[in-house]
C-alpha cells in the first residue's frame, strides 16, 4: 500500500453535524424534547450512535406503549442500518443545509423498508461478513484468513469506538496489495471492491480490475465509462461520482482510491448524484 496516513485520517475524521428530532407521534411528555446534536463519525453506521439518542429522548416516550427499536428518518426516506452514514447523507442530502435533520422513531417501524437490527452483534456480523467479501475480492481470503480473532476483534472495536490507530494496526494488512510471500507478486489488488449507488436503483458491484491487460492502472474514468457512463462529466446529464464526501479527479487511479478512500468495510462506495438534489434509497 502506498500509504498516505494523513489522507487516511483525514477520511477517518470526517463527521457530520446531525440534528435529531423526536417524532412528534412518539412524544408522551407534556411539552416536546429539546433536540438533540451530534457530530456523526461518516465511517460509522447509524444504529452505532442508537444508544446515545435514546437516553436522549426515552424519558419523553412511553416505552411500554412504544416499541423498542428506533429507527431514523429523513425527509421520508426510513435510513438503512448497514450502509455507512457518509454515504447515506452523500446519497440522500448531499445538497442539505447542514446540520443534517433526522427524525427519530420508537414506533410503526417500516417494516416493509427496513431489515430489523436487534443488536449490536448483527451490525458487527454485517461488518465482517462485507469485509471478507472484500478481501476474497483482492487476495481471494489471503488476508483476512490468517487473521486472528483478536485481529478481527481490532477491526470492529476501532470503528466503534472511533480509534483510527486500533483499526488501521489491523486494517494496514487487508490494504496491502503485493503480499508478503507471495510468488509474483503484483503491486495492485486481484479486483477491488466496488459498488456503485444511484437514487431509486439496486447498487452496481462490478468486477473491476484496478489495471489493464497490460498492466497500466486504470482511473475512476475508466470505472464510470464501464458501469456508469451517465456520471461522466461530459455526458451533460448532470451527474456526478461522489466518494466519501469528495468528488474525487477522473483521472484518480482506481488502486489509490481503494487504497485511501474505502470505508472501513473495505469497498469503495460511490455514490452517483445529482448535481443539485439529492435522491432517495
Amino acid at each position: 500500500m502506498a500509504e498516505d496516513k494523513e489522507v487516511l485520517r483525514e477520511v477517518w475524521e470526517g463527521r457530520i453535524p446531525v440534528r435529531f428530532e423526536l417524532a412528534a407521534a412518539d412524544v408522551s411528555s407534556v411539552e416536546p424534547p429539546d433536540h438533540f446534536f451530534l457530530l456523526v463519525p461518516r465511517v460509522t453506521y447509524i444504529t452505532l450512535v442508537m444508544d446515545k439518542v435514546k437516553r436522549q429522548f426515552q424519558k419523553h416516550v412511553d416505552l411500554q406503549e412504544h416499541e423498542q427499536e428506533m429507527w431514523f428518518e429523513f425527509d421520508g426516506q426510513p435510513l438503512k442500518w448497514h450502509i455507512p452514514v457518509g454515504l447515506l447523507f452523500d446519497l440522500l442530502a448531499h445538497r442539505t443545509i447542514l446540520p443534517w435533520n433526522l427524525t427519530v422513531h420508537f414506533s410503526r417501524f417500516p417494516e416493509d423498508e427496513l431489515l430489523r437490527c436487534p443488536t449490536e452483534e448483527a451490525i458487527e456480523a454485517h461488518f465482517m461478513a462485507t469485509i471478507k467479501e472484500a478481501d476474497c475480492l483482492k487476495h481471494r481470503s489471503a488476508v483476512i484468513n490468517s487473521m486472528t480473532k483478536r485481529d478481527h476483534n481490532q477491526l470492529w472495536t476501532g470503528i466503534k469506538s472511533d480509534r483510527f490507530d486500533l483499526f488501521w494496526s489491523s486494517n494496514k494488512r487487508l490494504m496491502q496489495s503485493k503480499l508478503q510471500g507471495q510468488a509474483n507478486a503484483v503491486d495492485y489488488f486481484r479486483a477491488v471492491p466496488i459498488r456503485l449507488y444511484q437514487a431509486d436503483k439496486p447498487y452496481v458491484q462490478p468486477l473491476f480490475r484496478p489495471v489493464d491487460d497490460e498492466e497500466k492502472q486504470l482511473t475512476l474514468r475508466d470505472l464510470l465509462e464501464e458501469s456508469a457512463p451517465d456520471a461522466l462529466p461530459e455526458s451533460g446529464i448532470g451527474l456526478k461520482a461522489v466518494i466519501n464526501g469528495i468528488e474525487p479527479p477522473m483521472d484518480t487511479k482506481i488502486q489509490w482510491l481503494s487504497e485511501h478512500l474505502s470505508h472501513p468495510d473495505n469497498f469503495l462506495h460511490v455514490a452517483i448524484v445529482g448535481s443539485d438534489e439529492g435522491g432517495s434509497l
